[in-house]
């Protein structure tokens, strides 16, 4: 099956062409690209609908789409068909995702409007955190507000996160859902997750992505009466998620969220790059240090997403704050670029240390494969 995966982020959409019939895996790449978004909707449909009618031209028309949602809500805990009243509930959604849910929606509507009738597959971030346990997963608030409102800990980056597990297993010689890992998928956007058994247990992002890890440019924990004390000196809530999403983070300390101008920074000495480094990689310390309680010890702690796969600064910064602990970081193996799964750390590392190339796409087309193949049995 040929599926054409939409991957859109707040700025731009990433977008490949995958035949899963040429390997086991789907790992077949026929055509990728990026798309930097328009700020204005119309203009970005315009934009997506020149992207599939180039896809169209140049390698005819897919057997079908697959999308990456973010947030799934409670509605959606597996892959499913896009109709448009998915395409509604994802719409809705957006409050909880910002950056994303709309973006996703926009996709499947113009893909909707060129090819109708053509199978459209959501597969949703939020889904492999669903078992996470209500210990882990409950917000310590009323119960009438509970039950009111979507408020639980979904966690994201769930698609890359049980990729990176399952190649780890591979990797490891270890059986299909085995794994005690911790993976942190760093990026823009930032998390880490504590798997057990192959599921997720606990995860650092919240109810929206805003929770946990500093982030290129959301600012992760903070005690929340930072935003009544902003509310209170006159910040309207709209402020204050601009605030909060799009002017924190890195870019609030280094004055950049862009980890490579951080790392020559960092090198040259910089107060706010080497700040921005510092606390970004103590915030992941603790993280994986609770999570590699939460597990009961992990096989491997796993670094996935764009800086965990490229930042050789990064890993070593947050690597020596779990010295202590008796992580060993292997200097050479961390400064080398090779491609594919690779171990950062030294044979007499507590755990070992991996870094696994993060592929959202293949896994989105293999979902999307599996979904409708078993839609026609």
């Amino acid at each position: 099956m040929r599926v054409l995966v939409l991957n859109p982020g707040s700025s731009s959409l990433k977008y490949h062409l995958r035949d899963t019939a040429c390997t086991p895996t789907g790992n077949a790449v026929l055509h990728s690209g990026q798309l930097e978004w328009a700020d204005d909707q119309e203009d970005r449909g315009g934009s997506l609908r020149r992207v599939l009618q180039e896809v169209e031209r140049d390698f005819g028309r897919p057997d079908a789409i697959g999308h990456r949602v973010v947030h799934g809500g409670e509605s959606y805990t597996s892959p499913v068909s896009v109709t448009n009243d998915v395409i509604a509930m994802i719409r809705s959604l957006g409050t909880l995702a910002p950056l994303h849910n709309a973006s996703s929606a926009d996709c499947m509507e113009a893909a909707a409007d060129l090819w109708p009738g053509l199978p459209q597959v959501a597969v949703f971030d939020t889904s492999f955190h669903r078992s996470i346990p209500d210990f882990a997963s409950r917000y310590a608030v009323p119960e009438n507000a509970y039950t009111g409102h979507p408020i639980r800990r979904y966690g994201f980056h769930g698609i890359s996160v049980e990729l990176a597990c399952r190649d780890a297993e591979g990797f490891l010689a270890k059986p299909n859902g085995s794994l005690n890992a911790v993976v942190a998928h760093i990026g823009n956007g930032a998390s880490v997750t504590a798997v057990k058994a192959g599921r997720s247990v606990d995860t650092s992002m919240g109810m929206t992505p805003l929770e946990g890890l500093v982030m290129g440019t959301r600012c992760g924990d903070l005690d929340p009466a930072l935003v009544l004390l902003m509310l209170g000196a006159g910040a309207t809530a709209s402020d204050v998620d601009d605030i909060l999403n799009h002017r924190s983070g890195l870019l609030s300390l280094a004055g950049t969220a862009d980890m490579r101008t951080i790392a020559a920074g960092f090198h040259r000495g910089d107060p706010g790059a080497v700040l921005a480094v510092q606390a970004s990689s103590y915030r992941l310390a603790k993280y994986i240090a609770a999570y590699a309680m939460a597990v009961g010890g992990p096989d491997a702690v796993i670094f996935t997403g764009g800086i965990g796969e490229n930042s050789a600064l990064y890993r070593a910064a947050t690597l020596e704050w779990l010295r202590p602990l008796g992580y060993a970081l292997d200097e050479d193996a961390n400064q080398s670029d090779p491609t594919g799964i690779r171990t950062v750390s030294t044979t007499a590392s507590a755990v070992p240390v991996l870094v696994i190339p993060s592929d959202e796409e293949r896994a989105i087309a293999e979902s999307t494969a599996s979904l409708l193949g078993s839609d026609k049995k």
